[in-house]
């Protein structure tokens, strides 16, 4: 009977970003098996065997290197989409954050899971997808990512475009010419930290009913998903920077790891009035 009852059992299991690649497989079944026997101890709740598992950190090496180039790729966005003289940089902004969102996602996605943002990797932890050691070894590499993206860009900028934009990271304000010399143009600290919970609230809610739930995203297939997993991040960024309608806001974070990364390497305004990570 209980042969007959698992593929039942399994329909309304809860899998992350559609198909993953063998590995995660084992490790999710390894998931599954803990929960039925109702672990005891706290390392079994918590995972710690994982730790020492040379999988998860090779793993791990994907969620590095995607969120450095994730940072990398989307902070000179931000700088060439506000330099350019265009009459709608916001749009511009939105439609490439999309789309290297996109082609980011679908490359890490058979070898870790295609996270490159802790909010996933906590989300994913807290559902049950991955144990708690994997989640803390992503997020930590998704930060070293966050910073070798930002030197990568910090050696590549000139010291000019580093002081107006603060290497492209989660401003919330610029320094542009003024009349009267340099002026800085931006928005407040409470207005920016509204604008990132309810975003990333609405951006968790998009990635988990439609990329953890393989009833929507088995149909619909991995490159689809992850494909509106980068149009969703791509319009909220939109959203957040139509909104305020400020030139000096680079829009919603919803990444720690991308607004953790240009704070440390950049540091000056970026630590001043508000926490990297929450806009």
């Amino acid at each position: 009977m209980a042969q007959i009852n698992r593929p039942a059992m399994e329909e309304d299991k809860v899998h992350a970003f559609s198909s993953p690649m063998p590995l995660m497989s084992e490790h999710w079944k390894t998931e599954e098996g803990k929960k039925s026997s109702r672990p005891s101890s706290l390392s079994e709740v918590l995972g710690l065997r994982e730790l020492f598992c040379p999988q998860v950190w090779r793993a791990s090496l994907a969620e590095l290197v995607g969120t450095a180039v994730l940072v990398f790729a989307i902070d000179t966005i931000v700088i060439s989409s506000i330099e350019t003289n265009t009459s709608s940089p916001n749009l511009l902004l939105s439609i490439l954050v999309a789309i290297i969102v996109a082609i980011l996602l679908i490359a890490t996605n058979p070898v870790s899971g295609g996270h490159i943002n802790p909010v996933i990797t906590f989300s994913a932890a807290t559902v049950g997808l991955i144990s708690f050691s994997r989640a803390a070894v992503y997020i930590f590499m998704q930060c070293v990512g966050g910073v070798l993206g930002a030197l990568a860009l910090k050696a590549v900028v000139n010291s000019s475009l580093q002081d107006t934009f603060s290497l492209g990271g989660c401003t919330l304000t610029v320094v542009a010419p003024g009349p009267q010399g340099p002026v800085t143009i931006g928005i407040e600290t409470g207005q920016a930290l509204w604008l990132e919970v309810i975003c990333t609230f609405i951006f968790l809610f998009a990635s988990i009913w439609i990329a953890f739930d393989h009833r929507q995203a088995h149909p619909m297939g991995k490159v689809m998903v992850l494909s509106i997993v980068g149009i969703v991040v791509g319009i909220l960024v939109f959203i957040s920077t139509s909104v305020t309608t400020v030139k000096g806001y680079a829009g919603a974070g919803m990444n720690p790891a991308r607004c953790l990364g240009p704070a440390l390497v950049r540091g000056g305004h970026l630590w001043t009035g508000h926490t990297p990570g929450l806009g």
